[in-house]
């Protein structure tokens, strides 16, 4: 006999697990089905965030900017070292260490919240006559379950090159990245985006010469273009090459690298020769294996489970979230819409704003912002201002001895509001969460000028640029 559950979540994701997780602690029978696997072919529940995004990510950018500081910046300290060496292999032993430690706690997770977990692939079985679903658990023990409800969390996975596949060795997607095993002497990158901005930071920090090739005329084109420009610079700096306007042609791979020829910004032909090659230009829905054909669910072009603006799928009972549908593929995102789907479930009426959701790109300055860019403003002909202050002129920043970067503040020009809030710099990650507070509580710039922020920090930068706006900045 078949197991039966309220909700059943495929995939165990940051959207599927901590869906499955609400879901069971509003009193609902919860099931999760996720096909991940470690090593040693045990679960790796986490999707891609915790086994090959996110988490490994932070930890290999962890370790790279410890070497990049004491080889380039502890002797400003008056702390001298000799013999400096990196020691990839442990570096890469510490990241799946914190991978695995993440794996596990999702499943102490599910036991503590009484989630029943399921190691296989998930997938639709059919329909039942009275309600519900039949799902398919392919895994070592091969089951089939019940479930009135289903909430598809299956996640992303990297788009390749047309005609060129990865192999993981030399033409890597964000996986092979995460495993080189040792420092490259040439890197090159296809595609500026968050992924492969921070994998290049990375190797580029432990020594190999990279290059990275952009087929957009402008950089970071999704980020406010003045936050853009400042990371541009401060990118060329360190020392990235970065191309814009180019057009990929043939990619070839051997024993020995990888040959790229390309057109650029100039209608010049060019060659690119790199031991490795990593391909960041975006990630697909990943809905292959699912049967979506065997109970209709509508799937668009892209292959993305169409959903509305709640999470609904065209089937009754049947709910998608995360990079499976329409909206940014973030984890944190994939996360909000977890939770608000299990409590509609469980007839709540709870709310995601797409506009509060923060991004966050992990390099060296980092780069994070919320809401409107100005030319998102101009576009839409909305009058604002705007305000600006440089980590130059904050005391944390000059102690610290970061100072790249600023923070900016965009506001109604009318009602003040702050429409948009934008940071390249040291910590960018954790003072965007003040601006996504302010903003979710319609707060104006002149609310967070008039909030006192400890000295020094650097929050004070934040305070500062609201002042900005104003035109009344204390400090600069």
């Amino acid at each position: 006999m078949s197991k039966t559950f309220d909700v059943i979540v495929i995939g165990a994701g940051p959207g599927g697990y901590i869906a499955a997780i609400r879901a069971a602690q509003l009193g609902l029978a919860t099931a999760c089905i996720d096909d991940w696997t470690n090593a040693a072919g045990g679960p790796a529940p986490g999707g891609t965030c915790t086994n090959t995004g996110c988490i490994p990510s932070k930890a290999l950018l962890q370790s790279s900017e410890y070497f990049e500081h004491a080889g380039h910046h502890f002797a400003d300290h008056g702390i001298g070292l000799k013999d400096l060496r990196i020691d990839v292999a442990k570096m890469l032993a510490r990241k799946d260490a914190v991978v695995k430690q993440n794996n596990d706690g999702i499943l102490y997770l599910f036991k503590k919240n009484k989630v029943a977990f399921f190691h296989g692939r998930g997938s639709f079985a059919k329909a039942l006559d009275g309600g519900g679903y039949e799902i398919a658990v392919a895994g070592a023990q091969s089951e089939t379950l019940v479930g009135r409800q289903i909430v598809v969390a299956t996640g992303s996975s990297a788009r390749a090159l047309p005609g060129v596949a990865f192999d993981e060795e030399r033409i890597l997607s964000n996986d092979g990245a995460l495993r080189i095993p040792a420092v490259p002497r040439t890197l090159g990158l296809i595609g500026s985006g968050v992924i492969g901005l921070e994998m290049g930071s990375v190797w580029r920090r432990l020594g190999a010469q990279v290059t990275v090739l952009e087929a957009l005329p402008t950089f970071l084109g999704a980020v406010d273009e003045q936050i853009a420009r400042e990371a541009h610079k401060a990118f060329t700096k360190q020392g990235l090459k970065i191309e814009l306007g180019v057009q990929v042609g043939e990619v070839r791979a051997n024993k020995k690298g990888v040959t790229v020829a390309y057109t650029d910004a100039k209608g010049g032909a060019q060659v690119l020769e790199v031991e490795r090659l990593i391909v960041s230009i975006g990630r697909v829905p990943h809905t292959r294996g699912l049967n979506a054909e065997a109970v209709g669910l509508e799937l668009d072009e892209r292959g993305a489970i169409v959903v509305d603006d709640d999470c609904r799928t065209n089937l009754p009972g049947v709910w998608a979230v995360g990079d499976v549908v329409r909206g940014p593929m973030l984890a944190h995102k994939a996360e909000e819409e977890g939770v608000a789907v299990a409590e509609r479930i469980a007839g709540q009426h709870p709310h995601v704003d797409f506009n509060t959701i923060p991004w966050v790109i992990y390099t060296s300055p980092e780069i994070a912002w919320v809401g409107k860019t100005e030319q998102q403003l101009r576009q839409q002909g909305r009058a604002y201002k705007a305000g600006t202050f440089p980590f130059m002129a904050n005391g944390r920043a000059r102690a610290l001895g970061d100072t790249t970067g600023v923070v900016k503040f965009l506001a109604d020009a009318a009602t003040d509001e702050i429409l948009g809030v934008h940071i390249v710099g040291p910590m960018a990650s954790e003072l965007i969460a003040e601006a996504v507070v302010a903003m979710e509580f319609r707060a104006s710039a002149e609310d967070i000028a008039r909030i006192c922020h400890a000295h020094p920090s650097l929050s004070e930068a934040t305070k500062e640029a609201a002042l900005a706006v104003d035109k009344r900045t204390l400090n600069f």
